[in-house]
């Protein structure tokens, strides 16, 4: 996963960017008058996924490092790649960054106390500190591109409106490109990583994205920021964990759910945005 590490960060500030043309400072002002989206997403985020979790792996019996690796991950905050599925799929984009951004700022105490309640619970090794500088980097590949698109958009608004359907073509051709780059990458270890956790990471993927999806349809939550909602909280920032795993608790099992997922929710995150799309078509089509 060291390509993802190096390479993914670089392609996300690409992709931020170019989201950044899309969007208005009215599209945040909607998601401050209408806070509900943001509150329920991130409890979903916060208490609702590691507490499923925690259910998954004690129904798999996962050994220890294998399950405080899991904890890990689910405490992770969500992934950049959110946003980039989102604008792809019709999402509210603004809340997504909002929310990566909070997410991110959050994890700074939710992550280490989650992972160290998982450490204690299934007695791993090693204590995990406050990562000011991970959760720092996380915001500033989200919000920095994101800031300059909107820029663009605020003094060039003609070149923005005929840069953004090229922008978003780009931006799935360097998804694509990604999920190329880490199957090649990772292609000696993908069958172990697979017999180990692949079917908890799937159905812990397959969760994430429902529950972050339906739990806002049910609480009366527009569509498109139900779709953001869906990726944001379907798509956890597996690069953070691995790093948190390997080179702060040491640890290269811790990371094994994490590298596995990584490779995973690509397909599933995909699959849901495929999925949402088809009913959103039908729900157009019955209106009519």
């Amino acid at each position: 996963m060291a390509l993802a590490a190096t390479l993914l960060p670089a392609a996300l500030a690409i992709i931020m960017f170019g989201l950044g043309l899309s969007l208005t400072v009215a599209d945040f002002r909607r998601v401050v008058a209408y806070p509900k989206a943001t509150l329920i997403a991130l409890a979903c985020q916060i208490v609702v996924l590691p507490a499923v979790c925690l259910g998954l792996v004690l129904l798999f019996g996962l050994p220890p490092a294998l399950a405080v690796g899991m904890m890990l991950l689910a405490a992770s905050p969500g992934g950049t790649t959110a946003n980039l599925y989102s604008h792809l799929f019709g999402g509210d984009v603004a809340l997504n960054v909002t929310l990566t951004a909070i997410n991110s700022v959050l994890a700074v105490a939710t992550l280490p106390l989650l992972t160290n309640l998982a450490i204690g619970w299934f007695g791993g090794s090693g204590t995990l500190g406050l990562q000011f500088g991970e959760s720092a980097k996380v915001v500033a590949i989200v919000l920095v591109p994101v800031a300059i698109g909107m820029a663009v958009r605020r003094f060039a608004t003609a070149f923005a409106l005929r840069a953004e359907k090229p922008v978003k073509i780009i931006s799935g051709v360097i998804l694509f490109l990604v999920i190329v780059a880490t199957l090649v990458k990772e292609k000696d270890n993908l069958g172990d990583y697979i017999a180990s956790v692949g079917l908890i990471c799937l159905v812990f993927s397959v969760i994430s994205l429902s529950v972050g999806y339906f739990v806002p349809l049910l609480a009366k939550v527009g569509r498109g920021q139900a779709v953001a909602s869906c990726f944001e909280i379907g798509i956890h920032n597996a690069t953070l964990s691995i790093t948190v795993a390997t080179l702060l608790l040491n640890n290269t099992q811790m990371a094994v759910p994490s590298a596995t997922y990584g490779v995973l929710m690509f397909f599933t995150a995909a699959g849901a945005g495929f999925l949402l799309r088809s009913r959103t078509a039908v729900a157009e089509r019955s209106t009519v």
